[in-house]
């Protein structure tokens, strides 16, 4: 691969774009990225590759995150527990009706205020949703009594164990696969750093999940690669 430099980078642009995508698209360890370029003549360590990942994965999420098409009105929100250094923490998830993943936010709580934070932060990008699907968990529930802008939208508790929020527990599975490949998360800012980033390129090639015909499916993996390229020049 050829292409422009940075300044301070011995590689250019292309391949280390290409690392960090290669990282968070499958799930795979920075030794097994290594392996892969090394085998397309690129030799570079895995602690290189590391640094880019943690360098670049706010840059590149940013302008992921502004090339989105506009998303559902119906929000679907779920926590799960990870562990981040040996201390238990709290992974907010968002998904709209079609699977596209909203936000993620990690968190230590699990109370109103915990809940009213991510609530801030969707509303900050995101329209007024016309429903919110949650579990029984009643900080949901307090949290949108106490945000006067989501009074008038319709509150739907579903029971976990029945699988009615089916959608959003899918969408907890990636990053449970990537937690085990890192052997769990050591830092705060890096693990939200990751899951940013990691939501984003799911949402990028969201379409490969689906059951669309193949040539179809093909057109937008390719309209997903040009949107990546795009981002990856933007940081030049």
């Amino acid at each position: 691969m050829s292409g422009q430099k940075l300044p301070g980078y011995r590689f250019p642009l292309a391949v280390i774009g290409y690392a960090v995508w290669m990282y968070h698209r499958f799930t795979l360890s920075y030794r097994d990225v290594e392996e892969l370029l090394l085998e397309r003549g690129i030799c570079v360590t895995r602690e290189s590759i590391r640094s880019w990942c943690i360098k670049f994965s706010d840059l590149f999420a940013q302008g992921l995150r502004h090339r989105e098409p506009r998303r559902g009105s119906r929000w679907h929100l779920d926590e799960m527990c990870v562990d981040v250094g040996g201390v238990k923490h709290w992974l907010w998830r968002a998904v709209e009706e079609h699977g596209a993943v909203l936000d993620v936010l990690l968190q230590q709580h699990r109370d109103t205020e915990a809940a009213k934070v991510f609530f801030s932060r969707l509303l900050r990008e995101y329209d007024v949703p016309e429903i919110i699907h949650t579990d029984k968990l009643w900080s949901y529930g307090a949290a949108i009594r106490e945000l006067p802008v989501l009074h008038a939208v319709e509150h739907i508790q579903v029971i976990s164990t029945a699988r009615c929020n089916n959608l959003i527990e899918q969408s907890h599975r990636p990053t449970r696969r990537q937690e085990r490949q890192q052997w769990g998360f050591r830092s705060r800012p890096r693990a939200q750093g990751f899951l940013d980033l990691h939501a984003r390129v799911s949402n990028l090639h969201h379409s490969a999940r689906s059951t669309l015909p193949a040539s179809q499916r093909r057109s937008l993996q390719e309209e997903a690669f040009k949107t990546w390229q795009q981002v990856v020049q933007q940081a030049a």
